[in-house]
C-alpha cells in the first residue's frame, strides 16, 4: 500500500497508542462512521500494513533481563543453507529476532536469557547446533534506550 492518506495514518497512530480499542471509540477518534472505520480498518490489515495485535510483554519481568546480540556466520549462502538455519532457528524458543544480513555476518539474532549462565545454556544447546554455523559472535546489551514497535506513520 503506497499513499496512506490522514485518516489511514491517524487510524495508524491510534492502533500503536492502544491496540485494544474498539472500532467505536477508534472511530471516534479518527472522525468516522463505525462501519466506515472498520472498511479501513480491514483494508489496512489486508494490505499488511497492520500486520497483527498482541501484548507487549517485558521479557525482564518474565525473568529474561539479558539480551544478547548474536552475530551469525555460516559455511555458505546456497539456498538450502540459509532455508536449513532458518529452519532451526525458528525453534529456538529465547531468539526473539532474527535478521538475514548482507556484510561481514549471515545473520543477527537478538537472544533473550536469564543470565549469563542461561546464555552459556542457550548457546550451547542451540546456537552452537544450528546448521552450517561456522563462526558466533556474542555482545550483551547493557542497557536499553530504545524498543518501539515501529517508526512513527509520519516518518514513511
Amino acid at each position: 500500500m503506497s499513499t496512506l492518506d490522514a485518516i489511514d495514518i491517524a487510524i495508524l497512530k491510534t492502533l500503536q497508542e492502544d491496540g485494544r480499542i474498539s472500532n467505536a471509540n477508534l472511530a471516534d477518534r479518527v472522525g468516522l462512521s463505525a462501519s466506515a472505520c472498520s472498511r479501513r480498518l480491514d483494508i489496512l490489515e489486508k494490505n499488511g500494513v497492520v500486520r497483527g495485535y498482541h501484548a507487549r510483554l517485558s521479557n525482564r519481568a518474565l525473568g529474561h533481563g539479558m539480551i544478547a546480540i548474536v552475530h551469525i556466520s555460516l559455511s555458505g549462502q546456497f539456498e538450502k543453507t540459509l532455508s536449513e538455519f532458518e529452519s532451526a532457528v525458528k525453534r529456538c524458543p529465547n531468539v526473539l529476532v532474527c535478521y538475514l544480513m548482507s556484510g561481514e555476518y549471515d545473520y543477527i539474532l537478538r537472544v533473550a536469557a536469564r543470565d549469563l549462565e542461561d546464555y552459556e545454556r542457550i548457546h550451547k544447546e542451540w546456537l552452537s547446533a544450528l546448521p552450517h554455523v561456522v563462526r558466533i559472535n556474542s555482545a550483551f546489551a547493557l542497557r536499553e534506550v530504545i524498543d518501539r514497535p515501529s517508526i512513527d506513520v509520519d516518518m514513511r
